[in-house]
């Protein structure tokens, strides 16, 4: 797939009135070419039909983690997101190598699920799932934690408690957003054990957390 072309195209759409507040509302972490989401999705689907490819091109999702402008991190993981049925487990070691780089809540909220899906598909990649709930890193704690999104009654409560008990008692915001998210998605699926984690963890959570938790019950 060719980077060159996807940049001319991005290049084309771009408005460079809304690089610097796209730049500010991400805390001036990475720079923008200023391309409206809509205008990203529009053109990463046109090219992605151009340029079709058997499995996944990791070279092209490296190439666009490479750019300087984070709308190709963004194209990126919309790629992956259309390539997710051929993730397989051996591809774990290059979601954690993207995770934690050029690391921020928008890629890796983009990331988490296709971990997800890995962990759902394998279950040997379950040790890795709980390694990750106890680095240092806390990005990797955050995708470990929000991994079963929308999994609804396929998530797999044993694994989700142990995750979250891993990441008690923090003063992170980033994790324990994550932990009240992971819950408060859950709750819709299975409010009695959201309920039940609360009674037992509440004292150990953070107010954020229990408020994300308890919105929905």
């Amino acid at each position: 797939m060719k980077i060159e072309e996807l940049e001319k195209r991005l290049n084309a759409v771009a408005d460079a009135s809304q690089a610097q507040p796209m730049k500010a509302y991400m805390k001036n972490n990475f720079e923008f070419l200023g391309v409206r989401t809509p205008d990203r999705r529009k053109v990463a689907k046109q090219f992605f039909k151009d340029f079709k490819a058997q499995g996944i091109d990791w070279d092209f999702v490296e190439a666009c983690w490479e750019k300087h402008y984070r709308e190709f991190q963004y194209i990126a993981i919309d790629y992956l997101v259309t390539k997710k049925k051929d993730l397989v487990l051996t591809d774990l070691p290059r979601l954690k190598k993207l995770a934690q780089t050029k690391s921020w809540w928008d890629s890796i909220d983009g990331l988490d699920k296709l971990v997800g899906k890995i962990v759902v598909d394998n279950s040997e990649a379950e040790q890795t799932i709980l390694e990750w709930s106890l680095d240092d890193d806390f990005w990797l704690r955050r995708i470990a934690i929000d991994h079963q999104l929308l999994q609804k009654e396929k998530t797999d409560t044993e694994l989700l408690e142990k995750i979250l008990v891993n990441n008690l008692n923090q003063t992170e915001f980033f994790i324990n957003k994550a932990i009240g998210w992971s819950l408060r998605d859950y709750s819709k699926t299975t409010p009695d054990w959201v309920r039940d984690f609360l009674d037992k963890y509440s004292s150990q959570m953070a107010g954020l957390s229990i408020r994300e938790a308890s919105k929905y019950i």
